[in-house]
């Protein structure tokens, strides 16, 4: 799973302007005013915001994956009938395509499918959301899952039953470990909401309790994620994790010093105030780096596009023996490259965590 302190598709429905990326040099397009803001006020949002608005406002960063999609991506045909080994080899084909690493349930898919009638196979979409107080991990349902039914199997296995339908089963460590040892610890505590067709986890029953009683959202980073449109798996992250974790401090002082002179080469950046980046259906990588002034936004597309064509100090090697950086663009705060990965590259889950000399602060 996702480390605790972590953590499209096309332009569907929106105007967006793009120009190739050139080693040499990066011209940039920038979309910006009133027009685009209204149009993307009218505009559904996608599934990851539609996820990312059932959680607190204090949720500071996300682990998306939409199993649908990935499902479709590698015309997998689990479903509820499979069996573990099955579902186990189907994970094992999405981390191959670089698919599943920002689930929590990598090594639970088998024993969930088996014990508690619900897993990868069958899910439609899990967020991982993590904050200073806790983390929750949100799954939709696949109509094929009979929540009654997981109820069922939950009382079984040794989860108290809340007094309330939609209230907390509680288990803990002892109760995990007597249905699998290899089952996260995300998903010691439950709830079912059948309505909505969710089941809600986590590692602490109050938290989770509160989660369920919280109205507000990050309506910030709900905002940032529908520029990665609908990504198969993704990472969003707020601006002080995302210049923390991604930093060059990170590095040894020789790839620290190899990244100032980059950096001094590439143009001036400003310190982001968001990050995200997801895998698209297809296979490419979309990064979107906000600024706090839409201003920088144009000049921070055209420095970034340049560090993300060259060396890659702290990660080593060259960015390019990873991916080719296809666009760079710019969109109010916004600056957004779309790479296309090199054959048998991890691009989102090398790159979700640091250094990354593209995304410095």
């Amino acid at each position: 799973m996702p480390h605790r302190d972590v953590p499209g598709a096309g332009t569907r429905g929106r105007s967006r302007g793009w120009i190739r990326a050139a080693l040499a040099a990066v011209v940039v397009l920038v979309l910006a005013g009133a027009g685009l803001v209204a149009w993307r006020a009218l505009t559904p949002g996608t599934p990851l915001q539609e996820a990312m608005e059932l959680v607190p406002a204090d949720a500071t960063r996300f682990s998306w994956t939409d199993w649908d999609g990935v499902r479709r991506e590698l015309d997998a045909d689990v479903d509820a009938g499979s069996s573990a080994e099955d579902v186990d080899a189907f994970l094992a084909e999405a981390f191959g395509a670089d698919l599943s690493s920002m689930s929590a349930l990598g090594t639970s898919a088998g024993v969930m499918q088996e014990e508690l009638g619900f897993s990868p196979a069958t899910v439609s979409w899990e967020l991982l959301a993590q904050s200073g107080a806790g983390a929750v991990e949100v799954l939709k349902v696949g109509d094929d899952v009979d929540l009654d039914a997981v109820a069922e199997r939950l009382a079984e296995l040794g989860w108290t039953e809340p007094d309330e339908e939609d209230g907390v089963w509680l288990g803990g460590p002892d109760v995990l470990a007597g249905v699998g040892s290899r089952l996260t610890p995300e998903l010691q505590h439950v709830a079912l909401l059948a309505d909505e067709g969710l089941v809600l986890t986590s590692d602490q029953g109050p938290f989770l309790e509160q989660v369920l009683e919280e109205d507000d959202a990050p309506d910030d980073l709900v905002d940032l994620a529908g520029s990665l449109d609908e990504p198969l798996a993704a990472a969003v992250y707020d601006g002080a994790y995302a210049c923390e974790h991604l930093a060059m401090s990170r590095a040894d002082d020789d790839a620290r010093a190899e990244a100032d002179q980059l950096v001094a080469a590439a143009g001036e950046v400003h310190p982001l105030t968001g990050f995200a980046m997801g895998v698209l259906p297809g296979g490419d990588v979309r990064a979107v780096m906000q600024v706090e002034d839409a201003g920088d936004a144009e000049g921070d597309a055209e420095a970034r596009a340049r560090l993300a064509a060259g060396p890659a100090p702290g990660q080593g090697g060259e960015f390019t023996d990873r991916f080719s950086v296809e666009r760079a663009g710019s969109e109010g705060r916004e600056v957004v490259l779309d790479l296309r990965p090199a054959e048998g590259s991890y691009v989102l889950s090398d790159l979700t965590s640091g250094p990354v000399l593209f995304a410095t602060c």
